[in-house]
């Protein structure tokens, strides 16, 4: 791993809708906490930006509570209502840990435009020279083919080859990639590490998450392009607790994708 300008090693942390609701139909504050804790006690080593989905999901809960029965079904306009509240989950719950939250919105044609990329890359310089955390998501108002991109794991993979990470999280609802062999069989198998991405195509099995719009395929397409920024991915199951600390104490059964330089 490189090291960022601060000296800390810099993770760009992915987290699906599935692990922010837990599973649930609603946005669980203690994974945030969770999320937040973990960011806090790695913080002398690592510097966090963070890719968020969740917003559509944290509209449904308050649009119920706001808009006495009217049925919003425009997933722009969910996302418009939701992201707020997102980033205000966030910025409470990062506060009480001593962590600044910074909101940055991001579309698929900024990663086109050498301007746009400038931009991104010293917005998000500036925010972590100055201790807060980059919290990105996809710009769903302007976003024509939204929400086509596997919810957010491209949008990932694409910032962390511009800002340079050096490793990326995908924070997701299974324990990495499993063999296709052992889903087929009920024992749920992780494979562990892998160098040649093409292997993991013949082992998915298509579906999309419950929740969010990913699922592996967009998972191992992200870890395609961040294979050709030399940087490694590890796909985790972000649903309990310490989630990133165990997987770097290699505690829990994850997959991890390495660059050809590891």
């Amino acid at each position: 791993m490189g090291m960022g300008r601060s000296g800390k090693k810099r993770v760009l942390l992915k987290i699906g809708t599935n692990t922010l609701t837990k599973e649930t139909h609603q946005i669980s504050r203690g994974k945030i906490e969770d999320i937040g804790r973990q960011i806090a006690e790695m913080h002398d080593e690592y510097e966090f930006v963070i890719v968020s989905s969740g917003a559509i999901a944290v509209a449904k809960q308050f649009v119920k509570l706001e808009s006495s029965g009217r049925e919003i079904n425009v997933k722009q306009a969910l996302a418009a209502i939701g992201q707020p509240h997102l980033m205000r989950i966030f910025q409470e719950n990062f506060r009480e840990l001593g962590l600044l939250t910074s909101q940055c919105l991001l579309s698929y044609a900024d990663f086109n435009r050498e301007k746009s990329k400038e931009n991104i890359v010293n917005t998000i310089n500036v925010l972590l020279d100055n201790q807060y955390i980059p919290i990105i998501n996809e710009n769903d108002t302007v976003a024509t083919d939204e929400i086509q991109f596997g919810d957010n794991d491209k949008l990932a993979a694409l910032t962390a080859g511009l800002i340079q990470a050096d490793l990326v999280i995908i924070a997701t609802n299974t324990d990495g990639i499993y063999t296709k062999n052992s889903i087929d069989n009920d024992k749920k198998t992780t494979i562990s590490e892998v160098s040649d991405i093409e292997e993991l195509h013949n082992e998915i099995v298509e579906g999309k998450s419950s929740q969010g719009t990913g699922g592996m395929l967009s998972k191992i397409e992200a870890a395609e392009i961040l294979k050709k920024e030399k940087i490694e991915t590890w796909i985790v199951n972000g649903i309990g607790d310490n989630f990133m600390i165990k997987a770097m104490k290699q505690q829990i059964p994850f997959t991890k994708i390495l660059n050809d330089q590891s």
